[in-house]
C-alpha cells in the first residue's frame, strides 16, 4: 500500500495530479518529473507547492502516457518517456542536468577538459556498485558508450556519440578523445539514452538484465504493461521508496481515474479541464 501526502489546497490541482507522496528529496522529484516530461522549473514549481512531510518506504506507483509493446531495456531504442523513466530508475548517467540547466555530477566525479576541449577526463565516483555487486569500472563506461558508436549501431543518439574518436581507462579517469573541441562535452554524457550498465567479458556492455548501478532493481519488465523494481540497498545517494511500480496508461481518462481512485500516486500529461477536481 502506497503512503500518501498531507492535504494540498484547492488551488494545487496540477500538484496533486503529479505528486501525492509520502515525502521524497527534492532533487529525487525533479529527475523523475523531468523523465516524466516536465520541464525543470516547472518541476521545482511543483515541488515546491508540496508540503508533505518527509517519510520513507511504501510502494510508489507512476502512471505513463507514453508506452508500447515494442519497448526494450536497451537504451538505444529508447523514444519514450516511458522508457527515459524506466532507465533511470535502474540505471545512472555520467553527468546531470541539475534545475538550474547546470551540468552536474552523478556517476562521474569530475569532467577535465584540455587540448581546447577535445580531450577530456572523466574521473569515475568511488566505491559504485551495480545491482550484482560488481564494481563500476572505466571497462563499463566505455563498454556502454560504444553500444551506441560503430557503422551497425541503430541508436537513436549514434549521431550525437559520433563525435567521440576513442574512449579508453586511466585508473579512476576514463579519457574521451574529441574529433573537435566541445566545450559542453559534459551535457552529452548527461543524455538519457546513455547510461552506464556492465560489461560482458567480450566488451560487449550487458543491457539484457536491466542491471544497473540505478536506485531501483528491476524485478519485472513486461513492455507496454508494467514495470517493477525495488529499492537499491547500495545505491550511493538516497532513496524513499521500498518499490517502484511505473505503469503504462496511454488513456487519459483511464490514467485519471486511476489517480482519483487511489490507484496511482503520480501521473503525466493531465488534462487541464479535470485540474480542478484533482485540486479538491
Amino acid at each position: 500500500m502506497s503512503d500518501k501526502g498531507g492535504k494540498n489546497p484547492g488551488s494545487l490541482g496540477l500538484a496533486k495530479c503529479a505528486m501525492s507522496l509520502a515525502g521524497m528529496s527534492r532533487r529525487d522529484f525533479i529527475q523523475l518529473a523531468i523523465a516524466a516530461g516536465l520541464t525543470a522549473s516547472a518541476a521545482e514549481n511543483m515541488f515546491s507547492q508540496t508540503t508533505a512531510a518527509p517519510k520513507k518506504g511504501g510502494h510508489f506507483r507512476i502512471g505513463i502516457s507514453w508506452g508500447s509493446t515494442t519497448n526494450s531495456i536497451d537504451p538505444a531504442t529508447y523514444l519514450d518517456n516511458y522508457m527515459f523513466t524506466v532507465g533511470l530508475t535502474l540505471r545512472s548517467l555520467l553527468a546531470q542536468v541539475d534545475p538550474k540547466g547546470n551540468i552536474d555530477t552523478d556517476l562521474a566525479e569530475s569532467f577535465e577538459p584540455s587540448k581546447g576541449a577535445k580531450v577530456w577526463a572523466v574521473k569515475l565516483r568511488k566505491g559504485v556498485t551495480f545491482h550484482n555487486g560488481k564494481d563500476l569500472t572505466g571497462a563499463d563506461v566505455i563498454a556502454s558508450l560504444r553500444h551506441h558508436m560503430g557503422a551497425n549501431s541503430k541508436s537513436a543518439v549514434r549521431s550525437v556519440v559520433s563525435q567521440i574518436e576513442d574512449i579508453k581507462a586511466d585508473g579512476d579517469h576514463v579519457i574521451f578523445s574529441l574529433k573537435g573541441g566541445n566545450g559542453d562535452f559534459p551535457y552529452v554524457l548527461s543524455e538519457q539514452r546513455l547510461p552506464i550498465m556492465p560489461a560482458k567479458d567480450n566488451g560487449e556492455a550487458d543491457w539484457q538484465s536491466g542491471i544497473g548501478t540505478g536506485p531501483y532493481v528491476l524485478e519485472k519488465f513486461r513492455p507496454g504493461e508494467v514495470t517493477r523494481a525495488k529499492r537499491n540497498p547500495n545505491y550511493f545517494r538516497d532513496t524513499w521508496f521500498d518499490e517502484v511500480e511505473i505503469l503504462s496508461i496511454i488513456d487519459p481518462t483511464a490514467r485519471t481515474n486511476a489517480l482519483l481512485s487511489g490507484e496511482l500516486d503520480f501521473m503525466d500529461r493531465c488534462e487541464l479541464k479535470i485540474l480542478d477536481r484533482l485540486g479538491e
